[in-house]
């Protein structure tokens, strides 16, 4: 995220050293505001659905491009409480429990992705977001190199 003006004060943000960094910051003294640009917690799901694991196409993606269940976690929520709530929203699914695979530095989107393992039971219903989804039995998954992908991953070698 980039920002131009100061949403205290509305001054000109300018780029200065603070606590050994550039940072965007208010230039007025009387103001202080500092932009911290802090990464953003997003929970994702590793959906074991009868014996397969779902993978999701994002309306906004390529076609051939699929990934986990993700979302952003909402105040006032855990995050194994935010991926159970995905998955309902997503899939339809009623997530049994969510159990911790780890937690991944998605540094390209400044993102921090909590993942788990969610076993789930119901029957799929897409929300408006997911243009389609794939089920691919864990045998056949070729975890891919960023984002949710090193999640993936290990939580297959953790099966092995």
């Amino acid at each position: 995220m980039s920002m131009t003006f100061c949403p205290q004060c509305r001054a000109t943000l300018t780029l200065r050293e603070i606590d050994g960094r550039r940072r965007l910051s208010c230039p007025q003294r009387d103001c202080g505001y500092v932009f911290w640009d802090n990464p953003t917690p997003v929970v994702a799901a590793i959906v074991d659905y009868r014996g397969t694991v779902v993978l999701a196409r994002n309306r906004a993606w390529p076609e051939d491009m699929f990934g986990l269940i993700t979302g952003f976690l909402e105040r006032g929520e855990t995050p194994a409480e935010g991926v159970l709530r995905e998955v309902r929203e997503e899939l339809g699914l009623s997530g049994q429990e969510a159990r911790l695979v780890g937690v991944y530095a998605f540094l390209e989107m400044n993102q921090l992705i909590v993942a788990y393992h969610v076993p789930a039971t119901g029957e799929i219903t897409l929300s408006d977001e997911l243009a389609e989804i794939r089920r691919v039995a864990p045998a056949e998954l070729r975890p891919w190199p960023f984002g949710t992908g090193p999640a993936l991953s290990d939580w297959l070698a953790q099966r092995a």
